[in-house]
């Protein structure tokens, strides 16, 4: 029964979007989308990325964008990034920053993308961020975040950035959010040893369907998942001396009913995913290790 239910429930919202739209007398959701976009502009996100380490600040983050407009980048004046700093760690004071302006992207900077659109990036390292926020050691720690904003001016003055995008602009269809939000993490630089938590849920309530943490102490995997249910915990132990510990997600049938979290020795939340979580070896965010 689950899975007729989620096709017939798939097939009854396309079914009353059909039949929305078509009764929208010329309003259309599309022919809005499209309306907007030729009355302005956005910054596509073609890729981001990156680990900003606690414990290693030449580790580096970056973004790739696209100016698309309605002349094909021929309306684009500039692009101005700024940085800030959100103190999300109570323990060291508060070290907000406010909004800095780093860079300007001029015409000149950007290159021809794939489909002939102006195309920048920015990449850099935790160290230089810290640098460019007047940030030193003592006023940032795991959990932390390092914000990046852009701000992208047409030639006849008009401006656009988070401030002025809707879901459909900074969601997959255009995927322009204008804003980059990487968390400052603690990657341990060795295993941190003692007993993990592993906190399992399910939406719908019928266990992971073939899902699974796959832990890795020494060479020695375990697999943990949730055999039945909408909610399960398990535990494993990271002994004193372990030379090598991975923890990684392996996809089931029904990752978008999926969500997870890992408690560390030290009470701290090491990692938390969910629905659909990201598959592979996953990074333990750990920094009273």
């Amino acid at each position: 029964m689950k899975i007729n239910n989620k096709i017939l429930g798939a097939i009854i919202g396309v079914s009353s979007l059909l039949i929305t739209s078509c009764d929208d007398d010329g309003g259309k959701v599309i022919d809005e989308v499209f309306a907007e976009t030729t009355r302005g502009a956005v910054l596509r996100t073609i890729e981001s990325g990156g680990i900003l380490d606690r414990f290693d600040t030449s580790t580096t983050f970056g973004f790739t964008f696209e100016e698309q407009d309605y002349e094909d980048g021929d309306l684009l004046e500039k692009v101005d990034l700024y940085i800030s700093f959100d103190d999300n760690t109570e323990a060291n004071g508060d070290s907000t920053v406010d909004e800095i302006l780093i860079e300007t992207f001029l015409p000149a900077d950007f290159t021809d993308g794939e489909f002939g659109l102006p195309r920048a990036s920015y990449e850099t390292t935790l160290a230089n961020a810290l640098s460019q926020l007047g940030l030193i050691e003592g006023d940032f720690d795991g959990g932390d975040a390092i914000q990046f904003r852009l701000i992208l001016t047409l030639t006849d003055g008009r401006t656009f950035t988070n401030d002025d995008s809707t879901g459909t602009i900074t969601g997959s269809f255009f995927n322009a959010p204008y804003f980059y939000n990487p968390i400052i993490k603690c990657i341990p630089p060795a295993p941190v040893a003692g007993e993990y938590t592993i906190t399992l849920e399910d939406s719908y309530g019928d266990g992971w369907n073939g899902a699974s943490i796959d832990v890795v102490i020494d060479g020695v995997e375990s697999s943990y998942t949730l055999a039945s249910g909408a909610s399960g915990t398990e535990t494993f132990t990271v002994p004193e001396g372990t030379a090598e510990f991975t923890l990684a997600f392996s996809s089931g049938d029904w990752d978008s009913e999926v969500t997870y979290e890992i408690e560390a020795p030290t009470g701290e939340l090491a990692l938390s995913d969910g629905p659909s979580p990201t598959v592979g070896i996953q990074t333990l965010n750990i920094c009273g290790g």
